[in-house]
């Protein structure tokens, strides 16, 4: 009885501890509108609205490609301070038709946003994005700098050919196990290029059993390597198996076609944003995006505030990581306040 109680006491004291040291995610809310909206001919992309109508403009950018949003993307904000606007890129989460690679490129994204932005008009909003979502981030401040109110980026991809081989090849030191399961798909003979095999499967191959499960290979593969301990999903309903092919399409889709050269690397143009406040977020130990990349973004750009997050992963959710997103928000309400 004794050895229970103490056991006991140190899980409340561990959990006071938690609450303490660690933001925590606001609760759970519902959005007070959504819709889609028409952009082209077809594509529809879905949008929503939570937390304040009169509040400070916030926008999500999701990961991916191809990934979508989830409920669980409301909460890192205030719903108290923030007008909470979260959308699905052109074929991801909401938006149709699912997993349509037709007229689906970084441009059209960002056009995309602006026609959300010019939707729900919002002159300037604040930015929120990870993994591919920063790159989206920087793209789009790129263009329209003065929408931009801030930034807040995390785990800093900006789809260059070497960080896509990492994610083919590179993964394999870290994770070898998901490596080998992701490559041992593919017959042997093809293996030396993985993105064009899996791209035939995914896209070219007309059997829709040869698509879905290279689609699950492929989007458990990044899901085991996403979190600082592996997390091996599963992926059985229907629903599951069909975003998992939208995200593995997509991926292997912009990994093949919309890579950024050297010559006209995202880093070439920090210069022009430099007066855009900005927060860099890194895991120390995220796979999915090396922090040799952050590192190397911050060393151009002083001026923003960079954080590494010693004991995170990739994942926004790993607890110290979702802890400093959070934190860098409410850094927004204290200078507004």
């Amino acid at each position: 009885m004794a050895s229970g109680k103490i056991e006991k006491d140190e899980e409340q004291t561990i959990s006071s501890l938690r609450r303490t040291l660690f933001l925590d995610l606001f609760p759970p809310i519902t959005p007070y509108s959504s819709g889609f909206i028409s952009v082209d001919k077809i594509h529809n992309i879905y949008w929503e609205q939570s937390g304040n109508p009169d509040g400070v403009p916030i926008i999500l950018f999701h990961g991916g490609p191809g990934a979508g949003s989830s409920p669980v993307h409301r909460r890192f904000f205030d719903p108290d301070f923030f007008r909470i606007i979260i959308f699905d890129q052109r074929g991801s989460g909401r938006s149709t038709p699912l997993g349509s690679l037709e007229n689906n490129t970084k441009s059209h994204l960002i056009e995309d946003i602006e026609t959300l932005r010019t939707h729900l008009n919002i002159d300037a909003w604040h930015i929120f994005g990870g993994s591919w979502g920063s790159t989206l981030a920087l793209l789009y401040a790129i263009k329209h700098k003065k929408r931009c109110l801030s930034l807040i980026l995390r785990g800093i991809f900006l789809c260059e050919q070497d960080e896509i081989d990492w994610f083919l090849y590179g993964m394999n030191t870290i994770f070898p196990e998901a490596w080998e399961q992701f490559a041992n798909f593919i017959p042997e003979n093809e293996r030396r290029n993985l993105l064009d095999a899996y791209y035939r499967r995914l896209i070219n191959d007309n059997d829709k059993k040869t698509q879905m499960s290279a689609a699950v290979h492929w989007s458990l593969y990044e899901g085991a390597c996403s979190s600082l301990m592996p997390n091996y999903e599963t992926i059985t309903t229907d629903d599951q198996k069909q975003h998992a092919l939208a995200l593995a399409k997509i991926e292997a889709h912009y990994f093949k076609y919309e890579v950024i050269s050297k010559k006209n690397s995202i880093i070439n143009s920090i210069g022009g944003l430099r007066s855009i406040p900005t927060t860099i977020i890194q895991g120390r130990y995220d796979i999915i995006c090396p922090i040799k990349t952050a590192n190397k973004l911050h060393s151009l750009w002083s001026e923003a505030n960079y954080i590494v997050v010693p004991d995170a992963g990739h994942s926004a959710l790993d607890v110290p990581l979702r802890s400093k997103l959070i934190e860098a928000c409410e850094t927004i309400k204290k200078k507004i306040e």
